[in-house]
């Protein structure tokens, strides 16, 4: 007699595809965001980009959740989600010079990549190298939705790292950059509860900024500060480890709803 259960069970490709998209929705980048960002204004182009053409001062949020948005939308979110989001970035951009340059958006993309794999990896999560490999790819049309080439998206982890390398070399801190993270870092017209996170969200982004650049910025980093990171990042751990998948995959859906309520905004104007 034929075993209906034992054909029944998805095949392990689908077992596969079905374990890299729970891994993807997962929240856990989030606690990564300033990181990217600061990684980000740290090429002085996009810098100079942020500074000039965003709301920092008042919102300084409002980068990371946008960030955020296009993130989720473009990785795990449906076609429409992807299209919502592109036009969002594209409408962004318009005013800012050198945003659609394929160089400093191949940089912003390889950002958000390296951000979630080590924010993974730093909270406990296995990310070996064949995960590592599947997440590179599920990131590469972020960069082409940004118009970067598909050609220009390194095509295996080696090549990423050999791409990181490179760039982290030549990475300069400016004035705008220091502007933009005093407002992200300190800000003085947040909600209540965006200030009150604060403390954790600095050691958090300070602590996971390559050391060169960490330098560059300026902060203060001895022993006091890499032991309030290591007790932060337990801390993280175990708050993690409580916490229900769906509500890790919760920020999500959340995210993307609030994308097309602010398309419907705009569109009834």
């Amino acid at each position: 007699m034929r075993d209906v259960r034992r054909a029944s069970r998805p095949c392990p490709a689908h077992d596969q595809s079905r374990a890299l998209r729970r891994f993807l929705a997962d929240s856990t980048p989030v606690a990564a965001g300033g990181r990217a960002i600061l990684l980000q204004i740290a090429d002085p182009v996009v810098a100079a980009g942020v500074r000039r053409h965003s709301d920092f001062a008042r919102r300084p949020q409002q980068r990371l959740a946008h960030t955020l948005m296009y993130v989720y939308a473009v990785v795990v979110g449906t076609p429409e989600d992807a299209a919502v989001a592109a036009s969002f970035v594209a409408h962004a951009h318009r005013p800012v010079t050198g945003a659609d340059d394929p160089d400093r958006q191949l940089w912003v993309a390889a950002t958000l990549v390296d951000s979630a794999i080590r924010t993974h990896r730093l909270l406990g999560i296995p990310v070996d190298d064949a995960r590592a490999e599947d997440v590179l790819r599920a990131y590469a049309p972020i960069a082409t939705a940004l118009r970067v080439p598909a050609e220009r998206w390194p095509d295996s982890m080696p090549a990423f790292e050999q791409y990181w390398a490179a760039s982290l070399a030549q990475l300069r801190v400016t004035d705008d950059a220091r502007g933009v993270v005093r407002d992200l870092l300190h800000p003085r017209h947040a909600p209540a509860w965006v200030r009150a996170a604060m403390p954790v969200v600095r050691i958090v982004t300070v602590g996971m900024l390559p050391a060169a650049v960490r330098s560059q910025y300026g902060f203060a980093w001895g022993p006091r500060e890499a032991r309030r990171f290591r007790r932060t990042v337990t801390g993280l751990r175990l708050f993690r480890a409580v916490l229900p998948g769906a509500l890790l995959r919760l920020p999500g859906p959340l995210l993307i709803r609030a994308m097309h309520r602010t398309a419907r905004r705009y569109s009834a104007h």
